[in-house]
């Protein structure tokens, strides 16, 4: 979950977000070499006023910063493609969970289960609980099985939202009328938080969503019990 202290992403818990991590990071290395040239060069013309007529009237060196920022461009757009193509990688699941958007809470139906379906509402502040998450904590989490791959269904009964989980790298439209997938798979157990990102009302910033990713074997157990409920 994200912390006051936290600068950079939170830590990933899918091979997507993995690839996303390391592609931001690439690109910052990219982007701070650039301005680090860039500044060291503004800073001896404005401070020593050095001048060069070799940087202001020569051919070479006008050929070179026309040529040397497509070859920049080039060596971040091939990494950018294979993220791009990751995320848009349409691989078979092993099971599909459909996520509807409400004013203002969330509804989960998983498909190869007909008799789980539930309703996920933001859980009151509780400031006696420790390990409380403020804004993010569920009265019913989704229960996930780890080391899976999973198909996501989004769509919605009133207003457009949008179904996101940072530590996935993962978001989805949901839209009235329209399904949306996405696809991922999750490499470790944990709790992970997420939240509507689509404005979609007063009480936007209150339909948190909350997955519980558990081994495949007590996910069954939990399957088990919502059938026995039923």
């Amino acid at each position: 979950m994200p912390t006051w202290s936290m600068l950079s992403f939170q830590d990933s818990a899918s091979p997507i977000m993995e690839h996303l991590t390391m592609f931001h990071d690439f690109t910052m290395a990219i982007l701070t070499l650039i301005l680090t040239l860039v500044g060291i060069n503004m800073l001896a013309l404005c401070l020593f006023n050095l001048t060069d007529r070799y940087l202001l009237q020569d051919q070479i060196i006008e050929i070179t910063w026309t040529v040397a920022p497509v070859f920049i461009l080039l060596w971040i757009s091939l990494p950018s493609l294979q993220v791009l193509y990751l995320l848009d990688d349409p691989f078979t699941p092993d099971m599909t969970v459909k996520a509807i958007g409400n004013q203002w809470f969330w509804t989960y139906e998983y498909s190869d289960f007909p008799s789980i379906e539930f309703e996920a509402y933001m859980s009151p502040i509780s400031p006696d609980s420790l390990f409380f998450s403020r804004l993010l904590e569920t009265d019913n989490a989704v229960v996930l099985p780890t080391n899976t791959k999973i198909r996501l269904l989004a769509t919605s009964n009133d207003v457009i939202h949008a179904w996101s989980l940072p530590s996935l790298g993962v978001k989805a439209d949901a839209v009235p009328g329209r399904l949306n997938s996405l696809s991922f798979l999750i490499n470790r157990v944990g709790s992970f938080y997420g939240q509507c990102s689509e404005i979609c009302g007063s009480n936007h910033s209150f339909m948190p969503i909350k997955i519980e990713a558990v081994p495949m074997t007590i996910f069954l157990d939990w399957a088990s019990m919502w059938s026995n409920k039923t």
